[in-house]
C-alpha cells in the first residue's frame, strides 16, 4: 500500500511560478483524478513526483520517500508523461522487449502485456505507423509491464475510442481494487466522471479542491411553478440561492428539497415540478476554475487511421 504525498510543494522556473504551496495526498485502493486547465501545473507536479523535476521547496514523495530513493523505482512506479516516448522505427514488441530487459522483467511478461492492452496483432508493426490510440495503449503497456504498485498517468485516454475508454476504465479500476495507487490526469471530464473515485483540482498552480466526486458534487433543486415571482422571495428569505431561468423554472441551492416543498405548501403556492439536480463534473470544473476544459494542440493532432488501425485504436 503506497501513498503519494505533496507537502507544501512550490516549483519556480525562473520568475514563473508553476506550482504554489501545493499539498495533497493520493491514497491506494482508489483512482484519483488530477484536473485543472492547461498550464495549471499538473504535468509539473507529476514530474516532481517521478523525479523528473525538483521542487523549489517542499517534498513530493511516494510511500514517504523520494522517487530516486525507492528500491527499483522503475519497477515500483509505472509512468506515462510523454505521449510519444517511442522510437518510431521500432516495433511495439521490440520496444517492450528492450524495456523488459532494462527492468529485468521476464520476456513472457511482454506477451502477457501486449495481450492485456489489445496490441498482440499489431506487435510486429513499427510504432511510427501506430494511430494515436494504439500509441496510448503501448504507453500504458510500458507503464504496467513490471506490474508496479503505483501508476502515474498523464492523459492516458487520448485517442481511445469508446470501447478503448471502457477498456481503460476496467483496467485501472482492477488495479485500484487490488490495492494499487492510481493517479491519472485528463481533460476528458466526461470520461473521468465514470473512472475516478476522487479528484484533486489545480488552477494556476494552486490547489482548488480535493475530495470524492460524491462529496464535491453540488446538489440543486429544480422547481417549476406558475407563480415563480411569489416563491422566489420566500426561498431567499429562508437562505436559499435562487436562479430564475428563461423558461420560468428555478434552480435553488442551499435548501433541502423537502423544505422547499413545505414552504411552498405553507404559502399555498402550486408546484408543477420539484426535483433534485446533480451537476456534472464539467459543471463543477467550470465553477472551480472559471474555465471550460479544452485539449492542448498536441491533444488535438489526429491522423486519419487506416482500416487496420481502426481495429486497434
Amino acid at each position: 500500500m503506497i501513498t503519494l504525498e505533496l507537502d507544501h510543494v512550490t516549483k519556480r522556473y525562473g520568475r514563473t511560478l508553476a506550482v504554489d504551496d501545493l499539498s495533497f495526498t493520493v491514497e491506494p485502493g482508489r483512482v484519483t483524478g488530477f484536473l485543472g486547465p492547461n498550464g495549471s501545473g499538473k504535468s509539473t507536479t507529476m514530474k516532481m513526483l517521478t523525479g523528473l523535476a525538483t521542487p523549489t521547496s517542499g517534498r513530493a514523495t511516494i510511500g514517504g520517500r523520494h522517487y530516486r530513493d525507492l528500491d527499483a523505482p522503475s519497477r515500483r512506479v509505472g509512468v506515462i508523461l510523454e505521449a510519444n516516448a517511442f522510437h518510431p522505427q521500432r516495433s511495439g514488441l521490440d520496444h517492450l522487449r528492450a524495456l523488459a530487459d532494462a527492468l529485468a522483467v521476464p520476456r513472457r511478461r511482454v506477451d502477457e502485456t501486449l495481450e492485456l492492452v489489445g496490441l498482440t496483432k499489431a506487435a510486429q508493426r513499427r510504432v511510427g505507423g501506430y494511430s494515436l490510440g494504439m500509441r496510448g495503449r503501448l504507453g500504458l503497456a510500458a507503464a504496467i509491464l513490471p506490474e508496479p504498485d503505483v501508476l502515474i498517468l498523464d492523459e492516458p485516454a487520448n485517442g481511445l475510442d469508446p470501447e478503448g475508454s471502457r477498456w481503460l476504465r476496467d483496467l485501472l479500476r482492477s488495479r485500484a481494487d487490488e490495492g494499487h495507487t492510481v493517479f491519472i490526469s485528463s481533460h476528458l471530464l466526461a470520461e473521468m466522471e465514470h473512472l475516478v473515485d476522487e479528484v484533486v483540482v489545480l488552477d494556476r498552480g494552486r490547489l482548488v479542491t480535493t475530495g470524492t466526486i460524491a462529496e464535491l458534487r453540488q446538489v440543486d433543486t429544480i422547481v417549476r411553478t406558475p407563480t415563480p415571482e411569489a416563491l422566489v422571495p420566500i426561498l431567499e428569505r429562508a437562505g436559499g440561492v435562487v436562479e430564475v431561468h428563461g423558461d420560468g423554472s428555478l434552480r435553488v441551492r442551499g435548501l433541502a428539497t423537502a423544505e422547499i416543498g413545505e414552504r411552498a405548501l405553507a404559502s399555498q403556492i402550486v408546484l408543477h415540478e420539484l426535483a433534485t439536480h446533480t451537476g456534472s463534473l464539467e459543471d463543477l470544473f467550470i465553477g472551480w476554475t472559471g474555465t471550460t476544459p479544452t485539449s492542448t494542440a498536441a491533444d488535438d493532432r489526429r491522423s486519419e487511421p487506416t482500416k487496420e488501425e481502426e481495429v486497434f485504436a
